[in-house]
C-alpha cells in the first residue's frame, strides 16, 4: 500500500489538531469525523482516527460510543489493508459501521488530489 500523500496527510493532522484544539464537543467530533474520512483507505492512519474518537468517548464517559471505537478499533487496519471500508462514512458508533456516505466537496478534493499525487 502505497503511503498517504503529504496533501492529504497534512489535512488529516490538521483535522486532528483541530480535535485537540476544539472547546466545544460538537467541534471535536466533527473535527475527528473530517480526519476519519481523510483516513479510511491507509491502515494506520484510519486506526489513529479511532483511537483518537475512543480517547474522546472515554473522556465524554459516553459508554455506547466507546464501545462502539473499540470495535471499529479493532478492524480498522484490517479493513483498509483490504480496502473494504465505507467510503465517507464518519466512523462514529451513530453511523452503521459499513454504511458509505457522502464526503464533503473539500474532503473528496483533498482525496482527488491525492491520487493525482500517487500517479
Amino acid at each position: 500500500m502505497a503511503p498517504m500523500p503529504p496533501t492529504v496527510r497534512s489535512a488529516f493532522e490538521d483535522e486532528l489538531r483541530s480535535a485537540s484544539a476544539a472547546t466545544d464537543l460538537d467541534d471535536m467530533w466533527r473535527a475527528l469525523e473530517r480526519a476519519h474520512i481523510l483516513s479510511q483507505p491507509w491502515p494506520w492512519p484510519h486506526t489513529r482516527s479511532h483511537w483518537h474518537m475512543l480517547r474522546l468517548a472515554l473522556r465524554c464517559r459516553d459508554r455506547k460510543e466507546a464501545l462502539g471505537q473499540v470495535v471499529r478499533l479493532s478492524g480498522a487496519g484490517l479493513a483498509s489493508s483490504l480496502g473494504r471500508v465505507p467510503i465517507g462514512n464518519t466512523g462514529r458508533a451513530t453511523v452503521g459501521i459499513f454504511q458509505p456516505m457522502p464526503i464533503p466537496a473539500d474532503l473528496a478534493a483533498i482525496l482527488e488530489t491525492g491520487k493525482t499525487a500517487r500517479t
